[in-house]
């Protein structure tokens, strides 16, 4: 007889599992046998053992691993006959009462995936975002990369300024008492880049070659040097040397020293301009991608099975804790992360994930292979040998499966632009790409 599904509350259910005693011991018994033929035991040559010797050593791993498989396929057969989606594992608890004398009795606990409701789009508010590129913003990052390639000369009488490079020395004391790394002699750093902490770039700023100051510092909580972070310390500082920064000219020196062989300036304006086009291109598509998703979200509503959000929120744990390990923290294996900070935003990321593979499967928006080509090859042109990582993605399945899930998105992103209320917004060049 077909076991019950009992629905106990959203997306839990609970079913009773039976595995009769004699299936349980002929297993075994032929398990053992098999086991038996090649077993070497103390004092019997290989296969002769007897099996109640081999019973009393192998029997039982063999039993709760067969136990294990028998309940484990009951199990497959209830769900598959109440055609149930499971979602993470079964909790499987003993269940004696009501169970015959003859038969092992358990009761599993889980969850199944929600009927996933899709919102109406066209009650959808998104915004599609634009960032024209022109000349202005060609000059723009030609100037970028100009500052990248500053050299400096030191200035009699100058105040420090954004842009400058400060070399000092520096003393650091929490309580009066020096501190590992607070100390250091002629170290330069460029005021503006953020390479020190903001109250530091601010005591050196205005100051000329052999001023001193005294000034209060307090790191982060977060900071990096635990046996700092949060403390407050005094710091004295002597600058040395304010250097003014002297910009290359475009030139054909210049064109060389970004890869432009030939020295043309105005080829690598052109190099430069497509270079900045397709990274505005991808900038924008990511906001407008976030647009989408968020009213997505905000839209779907229905319950997600816990044990997916569980399993997203340990992924993340490990992603903190690599994170910890990378910045070389100390025990960051011990290090407590709270798993609730995480909760928020996997609920979030479960809900979507079932909502695009509900949006994808019923509007047929999978990734076509001209789709997942013509990425590849927009991508490859962020490198000096386009074709190599061309056939570098398409010949390796797991890189073509990232693309193929970006294209999948993408698709979405297009389906429910052409459905919903769409706003555009132009976003200023400098505020999309991080330099206002």
């Amino acid at each position: 007889m077909q076991p019950v599904v009992e629905t106990l509350s959203g997306l839990e259910r609970r079913v009773d599992l039976s595995v009769l005693l004699a299936d349980v011991e002929k297993e075994v018994q032929a398990q053992l046998k098999r086991v038996a033929r090649t077993a070497k035991v103390p004092g019997f040559r290989p296969g002769k053992a007897p099996l109640a010797m081999l019973e009393r050593s192998h029997g039982p791993g063999i039993r709760y691993d067969v136990i294990n498989s028998l309940v484990g396929r009951a199990f497959e057969q209830a769900v598959d006959g109440a055609k149930l989606r499971i979602a993470g594992s079964p909790k499987l608890e003993p269940k004696t009462e009501g169970v015959a004398d003859d038969t092992l009795g358990f009761s599993a606990t889980f969850e199944v995936y929600p009927e996933v409701a899709l919102p109406d789009l066209a009650t959808l508010s998104v915004t599609r975002y634009e960032s024209p590129v022109g000349d202005a913003q060609v000059d723009r990052t030609l100037d970028v990369l100009r500052k990248q390639r500053a050299t400096y000369e030191a200035r009699e009488g100058r105040a420090a300024q954004d842009g400058d490079r400060v070399t000092l020395d520096f003393a650091g004391t929490i309580d009066g008492v020096p501190f590992e790394g607070g100390k250091a002699e002629n170290f330069p750093f460029v005021l503006g880049q953020g390479r020190m902490l903001p109250e530091f770039e601010a005591a050196a700023t205005g100051l000329k070659a052999g001023e001193t100051k005294v000034f209060p510092l307090a790191f982060p909580a977060d900071y990096q040097g635990v046996e700092v972070a949060g403390k407050t310390a005094e710091f004295t500082i002597k600058v040395n040397e304010v250097a003014e920064p002297v910009l290359p000219a475009v030139d054909a020196e210049f064109a060389k020293s970004l890869g432009q062989a030939e020295g043309d300036v105005e080829k690598l304006k052109a190099d430069i301009r497509g270079n900045v086009e397709r990274e505005a291109k991808v900038r924008v598509q990511g906001r407008t991608k976030t647009s989408v998703m968020d009213a997505l979200v905000e839209a779907a509503k229905f319950d997600v099975p816990k044990a997916l959000v569980d399993s997203d929120i340990e992924t993340r744990v490990a992603a903190a804790r690599e994170e910890l390990k990378q910045r070389g923290i100390p025990n960051a294996e011990s290090v407590p992360i709270p798993p609730e900070a995480f909760s928020t935003e996997s609920e979030r990321r479960v809900r979507l994930g079932l909502l695009v593979s509900e949006l994808v499967k019923q509007n047929n928006l999978q990734a076509k292979p001209e789709q997942v080509r013509a990425r590849i090859e927009e991508f490859a042109q962020n490198y000096e040998e386009p074709a190599q990582v061309v056939s570098y993605y398409l010949t390796d399945r797991q890189r073509r499966a990232e693309i193929e899930a970006i294209v999948v998105e993408d698709n979405v992103v297009a389906h429910v632009l052409e459905k919903a209320k769409v706003t555009d917004e132009q976003l200023p060049f400098d505020q999309l790409m991080g330099m206002a």
